[in-house]
């Protein structure tokens, strides 16, 4: 294996070498010590595979297990709007998901990629197809891009978007500086920043307690974040990738107003080895649902990637004993299959019954 690794690491180098985001003039901070940023609650995150150097980083491309059996998927097609206050969701794969209410389209970490990973040829290998075809993806308006990790960051993906429908991409500081590499324009905000949507919608970037890394070089170079999508109909809220850290970051988000829907990630949080705090699993995400107050969560980051040792459905499984335990109905917080598509109730302010229904794929 060592003479095996010896001979592609130049070429997998060569791959990952994305020159290093250089944060540039930004003022240190609570979370930028003027180099890096950092999680403010004590964690500075285990920065994963990056740790372990070059040589550790290209090893773990080559050995990451690929066990998990792939599920048949028939894709589907969302609606192409939904008006008003009713509210589509629906979970395409991984933490990708298609969000559409008050006539707009946004779109959570597109990634369509058949890889997580800087090389199509290693990496964990998708093992559920997406729930829509790119093809069959309604326009898009606004895209939350809340790091630069590849099961998240997909540069073929968002160019294709931003060539098509040259959306609003809304992302943490750094982040953008990568996508300008691409011909991808972005905005980029700190913890607390706002983007205006159209009055009555913004979209602010909130805390989240993980890591980054996209090229060699550039650990923690860029920021990592969830999101808050103020809308008349009650918030949206897409946590990102997150570990628990303070548990503190849904209570914040929660400042915000009102949470109709919540994007929780459930998936890639048993580990063979050292605990890490990059993610969260199912009893905390029903925590941060129970903090935020949501009417309603969809369970994310699971089942599509096999980055951590957990079973493919696993997270689903776990996710429903929790729900027991915290005597929340399953209506509430739903893990999905991909390609379904999720029609929110209204809130008590809204008043107004769901008008759409979602159109079966070929």
């Amino acid at each position: 294996m060592k003479s095996l690794l010896a001979s592609l690491l130049p070429v997998a180098l060569a791959a990952c070498s994305v020159p290093a985001v250089t944060p540039g003039e930004l003022p240190r901070s609570d979370h930028f010590d003027g180099r890096r940023f950092f999680n403010p609650d004590g964690d500075r995150g285990s920065g994963g595979d990056a740790k372990k150097g070059p040589v550790g980083l290209i090893e773990s491309l080559f050995t990451r297990a690929n066990n998990w059996p792939s599920v048949a998927v028939t894709p589907t097609r969302p609606p192409r709007r939904v008006a008003g206050a009713a509210m589509a969701v629906t979970w395409i794969g991984h933490a990708t998901v298609l969000v559409q209410t008050q006539g707009l389209n946004i779109l959570t970490d597109p990634i369509w990629a058949e890889r997580s990973s800087p090389v199509g040829f290693a990496g964990p290998k998708r093992v559920r197809a997406p729930g829509v075809r790119l093809a069959d993806l309604p326009r898009i308006d606004v895209v939350l891009l809340s790091h630069d990790h590849y099961d998240h960051l997909d540069t073929s993906t968002l160019r294709s978007l931003f060539d098509r429908d040259r959306p609003l991409i809304v992302t943490s500081l750094r982040n953008d500086a990568l996508l300008a590499r691409y011909g991808i324009v972005a905005e980029a905000r700190d913890w607390g920043g706002r983007v205006r949507v159209r009055p009555g919608v913004d979209v602010v970037v909130t805390r989240a307690h993980h890591w980054s890394g996209h090229g060699l070089g550039d650990h923690d170079r860029a920021l990592w974040s969830g999101f808050v999508v103020t809308l008349p109909g009650g918030n949206l809220y897409f946590a990102g990738d997150t570990g628990p850290g303070d548990m503190r970051w849904a209570i914040e988000a929660r400042r915000y107003g009102p949470v109709r829907m919540a994007l929780l990630p459930i998936g890639a949080y048993h580990f063979t080895g050292p605990v890490t705090g990059n993610h969260i699993g199912p009893a905390q995400a029903v925590t941060a649902f129970g903090q935020l107050g949501a009417a309603y969560a969809l369970g994310i980051h699971w089942g599509t990637f096999e980055l951590t040792s957990e079973g493919i459905d696993q997270p689903r499984i776990e996710l429903h004993r929790a729900l027991e335990r915290a005597n929340i109905e399953r209506r509430r917080f739903r893990a999905t299959e991909v390609g379904q598509t999720w029609m929110i109730p209204p809130s008590a302010a809204t008043g107004q019954p769901p008008r759409v229904t979602p159109r079966p794929g070929i």
